[in-house]
């Protein structure tokens, strides 16, 4: 009985040096790309609005959020779940809603514009 005790100890810290570990993989790489000042508050929150809650994002925003980079989108999207005032949301889904706004704007940002 005493083994099963150490071996939960064990995946209990090893899962949580794995979450502290990723905090700090993604807050690097937030502050060494500089992900913070890449885009526009009203860009941001556009972005935020069609991840985290109901929304569309605007051409220009696209835009943006494509220059902002997948490294930094996927590390602010990520670290933004870790903050516990979103703790109730379902990571599986704000993921899903992440890539799919990401390759929606890559896809409208890679199309040929209509000739005139």
């Amino acid at each position: 009985m005493a083994s099963l005790n150490v071996y939960s100890v064990l995946v209990v810290l090893f899962l949580t040096c794995g979450v502290v570990m990723a905090t700090k993989e993604n807050d690097q790489i937030i502050k060494e790309s500089n992900c913070e000042t890449k885009m526009g508050l009203h860009c941001v929150l556009e972005a935020f609005t069609s991840i985290f809650n109901i929304g569309s994002i605007s051409n220009k925003c696209c835009g943006d959020l494509v220059v902002l980079g997948k490294v930094c989108h996927s590390a602010l999207v990520k670290r933004t779940l870790e903050n516990p005032v979103f703790k109730d949301l379902n990571p599986a889904t704000i993921i899903a809603k992440s890539i799919q706004t990401w390759n929606n704007c890559l896809a409208l940002i890679d199309s040929p514009s209509p000739s005139a």
